[in-house]
């Protein structure tokens, strides 16, 4: 039976569910009769003709809130604060979330691909600044070369704004070198809530899934980025990650950490991480070094191996195996969460997969799970000190 979907419906439905979600309203029945109420008296008074509602005045949705907002209930239920906004000619383009896009279907990939000429030299500082973005550590060759060929250099001036919180998202950004602050607006307020340092990328959240930008990013030094195009990050990131979706989705809700996230948040952390494997022996992470990424146990063992200051000086640069980590399992949080050197190694027992989150992704997409990975904090230190008397290899940041 094939059912045709009218008109309008697709964006009408979208916008309601975002007003939804931004008012969180207790009275859902009569939050939405009062929605679909104003609607019709608008379209009367612009004599009968229906425009696609597609802003709303106020503060842009929030997508990548680390924490729960209680709603602020009035007097009356019905006194929500919304105002459906008639679009014409003369306002913000249509916004690219009623853009449809079904990244598993497997139709001929008939679009030009859209190519940037580059000098060797600009070829080499590109494939540098990518050689360490998730996103990409999945593409094939092929793929790879069509996303740097798409690519294009953009330099940027002190504060100068790359996107702002509440825009439709256009491109992905690369960083190749520069300072660049992280502002959240929420409640009037701007806050800084993180930066990055000469390496990094931003802006896939509002591409992956057509929502608005959720930060501005504001470069505090000179610098240069790397764009990519919307149309080749869906053509191609998109379709990849739908890939990965469905290789690890099962495996993602079965890790005991994840369990307390919403399906959504966790099909945001399948989106960004990456994989990476380690055979017998490997060094995955070094005691003392800086914390840049967290890691799950896919497949195999992993060792925790840790110096200990307390030992006697002839063995003072014995590694003591303090536990292990297979599948299912984490490793690599706690220099994340202390902000410190990283307190112990971690070797590959046997072939090992693991999959990867960056610091920035970790920070952004974990919050809710933060508890949890604090909590073992306690347990590690009672390990060390059943082992050692103390526990200042844990909170020592000169090891």
């Amino acid at each position: 039976m094939n059912i045709e979907i009218p008109p309008g419906l697709t964006e009408l439905l979208q916008d309601y569910t975002v007003e939804v979600l931004r008012n969180r309203p207790s009275d859902l029945l009569g939050f939405t009769a009062d929605y679909f109420a104003r609607l019709r008296d608008a379209r009367d008074q612009e004599g009968g003709v229906t425009r696609k509602v597609v802003s709303f005045d106020g503060e842009p949705m929030q997508t990548e809130s680390n924490g729960e907002e209680e709603p602020d209930h009035g007097d009356e239920d019905d006194d929500y604060d919304f105002e459906p906004a008639l679009i014409n000619r003369y306002n913000r383009r249509v916004s690219v979330c009623a853009e449809v896009f079904n990244p598993d279907e497997e139709e001929e990939d008939t679009e030009q691909k859209i190519v940037h000429p580059k000098t060797d030299e600009q070829r080499c500082r590109l494939q540098e600044a990518c050689k360490d973005i998730l996103l990409f550590k999945n593409l094939d060759q092929e793929q790879l070369s069509q996303v740097l060929d798409a690519m294009f250099e953009r330099k940027v001036t002190p504060q100068e704004h790359v996107i702002d919180q509440g825009d439709d998202g256009d491109n992905f950004y690369v960083i190749e070198r520069g300072s660049y602050d992280i502002i959240v607006a929420k409640d009037d307020q701007s806050r800084r809530v993180g930066c990055y340092e000469n390496h990094g990328s931003f802006g896939e959240l509002a591409l992956m899934y057509n929502t608005p930008r959720a930060a501005t990013i504001i470069a505090t030094t000179e610098g240069a980025l790397w764009g990519l195009d919307r149309v080749t990050f869906r053509r191609i990131i998109l379709k990849n990650n739908a890939k990965k979706r469905k290789t690890y989705e099962s495996f993602i809700e079965s890790v005991p950490l994840l369990k307390s996230l919403e399906a959504s948040e966790r099909m945001k952390i399948v989106d960004v991480i990456g994989e990476k494997v380690y055979q017998d022996g490997e060094r995955i992470l070094s005691q003392g070094d800086k914390a840049d990424c967290f890691y799950i146990v896919e497949t195999g063992e992993v060792k925790i191996l840790i110096k200990s200051k307390t030992v006697t000086s002839t063995e003072v640069n014995q590694e003591v195996e303090i536990g292990r980590c297979q599948r299912g399992q984490y490793f690599g949080e706690l220099a994340l969460i202390t902000n410190k050197p990283r307190a112990a190694s971690a070797y590959a027992v046997g072939e090992v997969k693991c999959l990867v989150m960056d610091v920035q992704a970790f920070e952004r997409l974990l919050g809710p799970c933060m508890d949890i990975m604090k909590r073992n904090i306690t347990h590690y230190e009672e390990q060390l000190i059943a082992m050692f008397g103390s526990s200042m290899d844990l909170t020592d940041p000169g090891i």
